[in-house]
């Protein structure tokens, strides 16, 4: 990769000022095969610059402008999906099925929602005599995860640019390839000169400086609750704003009405996409008390189904983790939930039969979990199940509300029953029955799970100010 160790600053792909570099490893193979160089406070300082002096002209361009600007990045993205999915995989552990049909796919339908939003977005309308207007919000600061790398570049970049905002971009130093591929799609694409920066680094070096610039107006972050605490104080200084997608427990009740072992193995297939490492992941399954071990028998069958192993292998569902310090993070809730009671129904400490090499994970499944143990309280981050049972449908919607957190909910049954259900969750989404994600509906959580909302129209409204003049049309 060309640009490996250079940033993107000004329109121009240049050389770092600090000299420190950061490997970049292959989870499959616990080796490093690149590295990249790691940003300073003064690398910050260049690319906010270039980004405040771009925003002066990009902020006037027009919406023609910023539809042609975004269908060409469409065609550029297009084109290199199949080198974007090879290298998430490679640098995050993804099956190849999964970067190409969902991790890769993803950034690119972010694209394609904010050109559609642009299109008919009513930027102006008169209120009285006043007209209100929305304006670009300023310089964003970014900071992306590991997990789903270029759907959460996309979804900040995409809107940002079609409101005409000008940007510095921190990826995860863990998977940062991606962003470099994406930077240089953006320059084929045209991208005018510090409109789209991007600084690689770590949280230290880049992201606290990043959030705590006088010349950034918004932050936008995604990531674990803890970092998401710091950011928010970095940036707290200055009054910017301050949009977070967080951390995540997100609760599945499976009601009593459904087809247990039907939407059992779907959910159990789905809580380990990707390897357990989505903040909405379903991981607490809340089935009826009296049916725990008939649900717990379905889900240890499911889990069983799931095969980890190398993401280059055509039969494999789940890679592995993403590093060593994810593992041995998991592999510890794994013991404690041992530790605490659970009933270990499949699964877990140590690695899967056969595999010996690479951050891998056995699919686990806790069951008889009560909600106040650890692994029913924190994040995990991997194919980690627990099996929380419930008396009514009223003690469900209290176990599932009993968290800090508030970013995803699920629910299964029949239609009318799990609607009602659905309406008392407290979280940013609830999908029934299986419903997918839709890129046209806001992401983002109550509670600890962040603030603000991302993807579709209300995600494109976080990069805009609002402005009253009064007597417009006296």
């Amino acid at each position: 990769m060309e640009h490996v160790r250079q940033f993107y600053i000004g329109g121009k792909w240049v050389e770092p000022l600090g000299g420190d570099t950061i490997e970049v490893v292959d989870p499959s193979t616990e080796k490093p095969f690149t590295s990249v160089a790691l940003g300073t406070a003064a690398d910050v300082d260049a690319a906010v610059a270039a980004a405040r002096t771009a925003f002066e002209t990009y902020s006037r361009t027009t919406r023609e402008e910023r539809l042609a600007l975004l269908d060409r990045i469409i065609e550029v993205y297009s084109g290199r999906l199949g080198e974007l999915a090879e290298t998430i995989s490679r640098e995050m552990g993804a099956p190849l099925s999964l970067a190409n049909n969902a991790q890769a796919l993803a950034g690119l339908a972010h694209l394609g929602t904010a050109r559609a939003v642009l299109a008919d977005f009513e930027f102006e309308r008169p209120l009285g005599s006043t007209l209100l207007v929305r304006e670009p919000v300023g310089v964003c600061g970014m900071i992306t995860p590991w997990n789903w790398p270029l759907n959460q570049i996309a979804c900040k970049v995409a809107p940002a640019l079609a409101t005409g905002c000008t940007m510095v971009l921190k990826p995860s130093e863990v998977a940062p390839l991606n962003a470099i591929l994406f930077a240089e799609i953006l320059d084929e694409a045209g991208v005018p000169a510090g409109v789209f920066n991007l600084v690689n680094g770590d949280g230290a070096g880049v992201g606290a400086p990043l959030s705590a610039h006088p010349d950034v107006d918004m932050v936008s972050f995604t990531g674990s609750t803890r970092a998401g605490i710091e950011v928010a104080r970095a940036a707290a200084p200055t009054v910017k704003r301050v949009a977070q997608e967080l951390g995540g427990k997100s609760a599945n009740i499976i009601l009593d009405d459904a087809d247990l072992r039907e939407v059992i193995t779907r959910d159990v297939r789905n809580m380990c996409t990707n390897s357990g490492q989505s903040c909405n992941a379903p991981t607490r399954m809340l089935v009826p008390a009296a049916r725990m071990d008939e649900a717990a028998a379905i889900a240890a069958e499911a889990a069983r189904g799931i095969k980890p192993g190398d993401p280059r292998d055509e039969g494999t569902t789940i890679g592995p983790v993403v590093s060593e310090v994810q593992y041995g993070r998991i592999q510890q809730l794994i013991e404690k939930g041992i530790g605490e009671g659970a009933k270990l129904e499949v699964g877990g400490p140590g690695r899967p039969e056969g595999l010996e090499t690479g951050y891998y994970v056995r699919p686990t499944v806790f069951s008889h979990v009560s909600n106040d143990m650890t692994i029913a309280r924190e994040e995990i981050f991997g194919p980690v199940l627990v099996l929380i049972g419930y008396e009514d449908d009223d003690d469900a919607v209290r176990i599932a509300n009993d968290t800090v957190y508030g970013l995803s909910g699920y629910v299964s049954g029949s239609p009318d029953r799990a609607k009602a259900v659905a309406r008392r969750i407290r979280s940013g989404n609830v999908h029934l029955n299986g419903a997918g994600p839709d890129f046209n509906a806001p992401f983002g959580g109550y509670g600890h799970s962040g603030n603000g909302r991302e993807w579709g129209a209300l995600g494109f409204e976080e990069y805009l100010e609002t402005k009253a003049i009064m007597g417009h049309d006296a």
